[in-house]
Order: structure tokens, then sequence, then C-alpha cells
């Protein structure tokens, strides 16, 4: 489920200009936070097919696949025309699982996808990591068993106030990020690991070579003196953030030793 949640968060920070409430963003935001979670492989980022009960309710889902898809799309529809990110973000937590469009996880699903209009217009996340798990029950059947949203909207306000607070405390403790970097993240990690898993050397042109279909012109030259610097600091204690296995690192800066002893000394 840690490793789920990771993959869906980068997913959403990753392409927060597409992402939004669209068939492909919340269906494939419940692939990965149900992979290898769900009996049916298959239903993963699937809608539902079958009936499913809510354990410590009477309230039954709606059963009917065609009409699940319609207001599954009603839903989705409503949510995009909400202009208001707070509004937007609660009215997704809550009517996700409520309708329960899939198998499982939907509760997981709504709490994710309230981030959203958050994470589109640059303000601070949405955790429920200090929510009583209690609290978070009984809003929830509040909403199953007497479609009463009041407790569910006093704890989704908690909770975002708690986070913006938890947030604020993170921010101010770390440096600014380099606009370069973040706008070449993926691009970076692309360039290093190909130059270590290739087995090529530290060289302007190559990395030049490598970044050019990739960089704006505009970034090209500072890209290049930045990749540069991170081939230079690799060690192996850094290398994961590359997706680059000990045994390839190992291998590359072996070489890299015999072609230059001083470096080896």
């Amino acid at each position: 489920m840690i490793l789920n949640h990771k993959a869906a968060i980068e997913m959403l920070v990753d392409n927060v200009d597409q992402v939004g409430f669209d068939r492909y963003t919340i269906c494939n935001l419940h692939a990965l936070l149900a992979d290898n979670l769900l009996a049916d492989t298959s239903a993963a980022g699937r809608l539902r097919r079958i009936e499913v009960a809510i354990s410590g309710t009477a309230y039954q889902p709606l059963a009917i696949p065609q009409q699940l898809e319609q207001l599954f799309d009603q839903l989705l529809e409503k949510a995009s025309a909400i202009t208001d990110p707070f509004e937007q973000a609660f009215f997704v937590m809550v009517h996700i699982p409520y309708l329960q469009p899939f198998d499982d996880v939907n509760k997981l699903v709504s709490r994710l996808a309230a981030n959203i209009p958050f994470l589109k217009r640059n303000l601070a996340p949405l955790s429920f990591v200090d929510v009583p798990e209690r609290d978070y029950v009984d809003g929830t059947l509040g909403v199953y068993e007497l479609r009463c949203i009041e407790l569910a909207r006093d704890i989704f306000a908690w909770a975002y106030e708690r986070s913006c607070q938890r947030y604020t405390v993170v921010r101010d403790a770390l440096p600014q990020p380099d606009p370069l970097r973040l706008r070449n993240r993926e691009q970076l990690s692309e360039v290093v690991s190909s130059i270590v898993r290739d087995d090529l050397p530290i060289d302007d042109a190559r990395i030049r070579a490598l970044a050019v279909p990739l960089v704006a012109p505009e970034d090209l030259e500072q890209f290049v003196a930045m990749a540069v610097s991170e081939l230079s600091g690799l060690h192996e204690g850094n290398i994961a953030r590359y997706r680059l296995r000990l045994s390839e690192f190992r291998r590359w800066s072996g070489r890299r030793d015999m072609a230059n002893p001083r470096h080896a000394t």
C-alpha cells in the first residue's frame, strides 16, 4: 500500500497540468492504489461490475453496471464544474465512497483525488495522517446512512488545517528548490541513468547530445553543467533517485576508476 501510494502521488504531481476529474485520471489513480490488492487483478482501474457490501453499515451501493457508469460520469462532470478548490475536494471525498464505483479501495481514491484541486492551484496538500480513524469512519457512515455531511465536513476542515500546519513547518525547514532542476527533473534522471547504464564517461559533448532532444534550448548549457555535477557526485548513497541498481553503479564506477587512477586514489 505504501508503494502504491507513492506511485499514485507521483502520477498526480508529475502530470499536474493534465490530471483532472475525468475517467483517465480517476481510473488510473485507482489502478495504482489497488495494484496487487484485488482478487481480480483486471478490476484495477475498471468500474465495478459486481455487487458489493460495506462492512459496518446497512447502506447498499448501486449494483447495476449501466447506472454506475452513468452516475460515475455525472459525478466527474459535476466535480469538474465546481470552481472552488475546497468544495471540489470535499465533493469527491464524499461522493466517490458513496457511489463505490470500484470493487474496493474507493476511500483511498477519494482522499488522493481530493488533492487534485490543491495541486493544480499550488495549495498545501491534504493529508489524513492525524485524523482519528473512528472519527473518519463515523463521518463516512453519516453519509452512507443519513446522507448527512456535517461530521465529514468538520473532519475535512480539521484535517486540512492540520495538513497546512505540517506543510508549513516542512516547507520552512527546507531550502528553496532550484527552478532549473524542477523543470528538468525527469530529463536529468534519464541522462544520468543513461550515462551510467551505458558505461559512458562524464563528457560534456556526450551529455549535451543526450540532452538536446529532452531539454529546452534556453536550459541546455545549465542542464549540461548540472548533469556533470550530478554524475561527478554520484555515490552508493544517492543512486536510488536515478533508479540505478547498485550493480550498475559499481560497474560504471569501477571502469571510471580504472580509466583514471588518480580518481580511484
